[in-house]
C-alpha cells in the first residue's frame, strides 16, 4: 500500500522535508502541524506521513508503538513513495522524537545512495526519561549524513550536559532552544520565548543550513 502524505508549502520548492511523527502523536497533531507550517513558511515543501501502527489507530486499532528499528523499512518506503509521486529536488528527512530517530537510522544508507541530502531531528530521544544509561546514540557516533538536531534545554530525553559527552559525529550540529521541553515548547513567562518563536528559529536555521547541501 502506498504511503499517505500530508503536504504543506509550495510543490515547486527546491527542497522537500519529509517528517515522521513521535511515538504517541499522529502526523496531524498540533505540534507536527505547527512545525510543518513554520517550515513551509520558510520556503520548504513539507511532507508528513505515519507509520502503520499510528495509521491503524484512525480505524480503532490501539496498537502500542513498536521498537523504533522495526519501522525502518516503512521510512525507506515513504522516501520511495514520495519520489514516485513526482517529488524531485533535494530531500531532507527527519521527524519528531521517535520519527527523527528512525530517520537517523536509515539516513546513511539513503545518503550514500544519493537519495537524501540531510537529516533534521526535532527533540531527539537520546535516552528514555530518567534512564540516562539506556543510550540510543551508537549509530550517531559515525553518522555521515549532514544533520541538525533541535533540542530543548528542558528535554528529559537528553540534557545539554549529557549530550556534550556523547561524542556525536562531526556531521551533527545540535541547536539548543532555551527552556524548550521535548516538544520544543518553552515557558514564556520564564524564558520570554513562545513555541512559535522557537519554530521560527528552527525554520530559519534549517533554511540557512540546507543551502549548501
Amino acid at each position: 500500500m502506498a504511503t499517505s502524505f500530508l503536504f504543506d508549502g509550495d510543490d515547486t520548492a527546491p527542497v522537500t522535508i519529509l517528517l515522521a511523527h513521535g511515538a504517541g502523536a499522529s502526523m496531524d497533531s498540533p505540534s507536527m502541524t505547527a512545525t510543518a507550517k513554520a517550515l513551509a513558511a520558510a520556503g520548504f515543501q513539507v511532507a508528513r506521513f505515519e507509520f502503520h501502527y499510528m495509521a491503524a489507530r484512525r480505524y480503532g486499532h490501539r496498537k502500542p508503538p513498536p521498537r523504533a528499528e522495526t519501522v525502518n523499512p516503512e521510512y525507506v518506503k515513504a522516501i520511495a513513495d514520495l519520489r514516485a509521486r513526482g517529488v524531485t529536488g533535494k530531500l531532507i528527512i527527519g521527524g519528531k522524537s521517535m520519527g527523527g530517530r528512525v530517520a537517523s537510522m536509515v539516513a546513511d544508507e539513503m545518503f550514500s545512495k544519493g537519495e537524501i541530502s540531510g537529516l533534521v531531528c526535532l527533540g531527539y530521544p537520546f535516552h528514555p526519561p530518567a534512564k540516562p544509561e539506556q543510550l540510543r546514540t551508537r549509530h550517531l557516533i559515525d553518522l555521515k549524513t549532514p544533520t541538525l538536531i533541535f533540542q530543548g534545554t528542558r528535554d528529559e530525553f537528553g540534557t545539554k550536559d549529557e549530550v556534550a559527552g556523547y561524542g556525536l559525529s562531526n556531521a551533527i550540529e545540535v541547536v539548543w532552544l532555551e527552556d524548550g521541553d521535548h516538544d520544543l515548547k518553552p515557558r514564556k513567562a520564564i524564558s520570554g520565548f513562545s513555541t512559535a518563536d522557537h519554530l521560527k528559529t528552527v525554520a530559519a536555521t534549517v533554511k540557512v543550513w540546507a543551502e549548501p547541501l
